[in-house]
């Protein structure tokens, strides 16, 4: 009789150990293409009261131009395809100072990671290299480059390499030491390492950093080309500026966010199929 009991009340304990260990239940999110209309309804109002409240005079459209005069402003740039040769030069110069700001900065990132001495060595230095102001190198590569898209491109891997170098270097050093312990008892090398834990542990930082990485690309391009070009949305920006056409400078801010916008569904697309083996939030 006594078995039996004991059973009969371990039966509830282990039931109250598996539901208190069972995952709660996912909370209801907001479905994705709700959520686009919502922020599209955000951004309606916000124009919209921009609209309204520069008609009614309590904004000075000197200063903040109307957003239909921006619209025509976009509208009459892409129709008769005065932006496109401008846009094309930016992104050429982001693009460049994208890979190479983004390839200096996983290699060193992870060497440097990897190796404790060569990061204790470089450490001073670069923390160096990254409290330097990024506005006052722009003018040092107009004289060493000139004003073509070898300055801009310098000037955007500054931007870039920093926040991707860091990123690299954190998430590298964060992987599981546990983790890296039981791949080399299992005999994996070096190489095996970096190609199935490291890099497949990293990777989350890596794209953390691409997203930052990808809009200072731009900035640094057009930063480059606003203090200095012949071409280029920022010389748009600052021609444009320099006659007070508000509408201008405006016009040409919109269509870097928008682009930017592009772009950057672009990498979370690729981050969504590079990590599809990371178990879903919730689920």
């Amino acid at each position: 009789m006594t078995i039996t009991t004991g059973r009969a009340d371990a039966a509830p304990a282990a039931s109250a150990v598996r539901d208190h260990r069972a995952p709660a239940r996912p909370r209801s999110e907001t479905p994705a293409a709700l959520m686009r209309v919502y922020q599209l309804l955000l951004t309606a109002v916000v124009l919209g009261t921009w609209e309204i409240l520069g008609r009614a005079g309590l904004i000075d459209t000197f200063f903040f131009s109307l957003p239909s005069a921006i619209g025509v402003a976009v509208w009459d740039w892409i129709i008769s395809g005065f932006i496109f040769p401008h846009l094309w030069i930016t992104l050429q110069e982001a693009l460049y100072a994208f890979i190479i700001g983004t390839g200096l900065g996983l290699v060193l990132g992870f060497l440097l990671a990897r190796v404790r001495f060569l990061e204790r060595l470089f450490e001073p230095f670069v923390q160096m290299f990254n409290a330097l102001p990024r506005v006052v190198l722009a003018p040092i590569f107009l004289l060493w480059f000139g004003l073509g898209i070898e300055s801009k491109v310098a000037f955007g891997v500054t931007l870039v390499f920093f926040i991707v170098f860091f990123n690299v270097l954190q998430g590298v050093k964060s992987v599981d030491k546990v983790l890296l312990d039981n791949a080399r008892m299992l005999g994996a090398t070096e190489r095996h390492l970096i190609q199935h834990v490291v890099l497949p542990s990293a990777l989350t930082w890596i794209f953390s950093s691409l997203h930052i990485s990808v809009g200072f690309a731009i900035v640094g391009a057009v930063v480059g080309e606003y203090l200095g070009a012949a071409a280029g949305v920022g010389y748009v920006i600052a021609q444009a500026q320099g006659v007070f056409d508000t509408e201008g400078v405006f016009a040409g801010m919109f269509i870097l966010m928008i682009v930017v916008l592009f772009v950057d569904l672009g990498v979370n697309r690729l981050e969504r199929y590079l990590l599809r083996w990371r178990p879903v939030p919730g689920a």
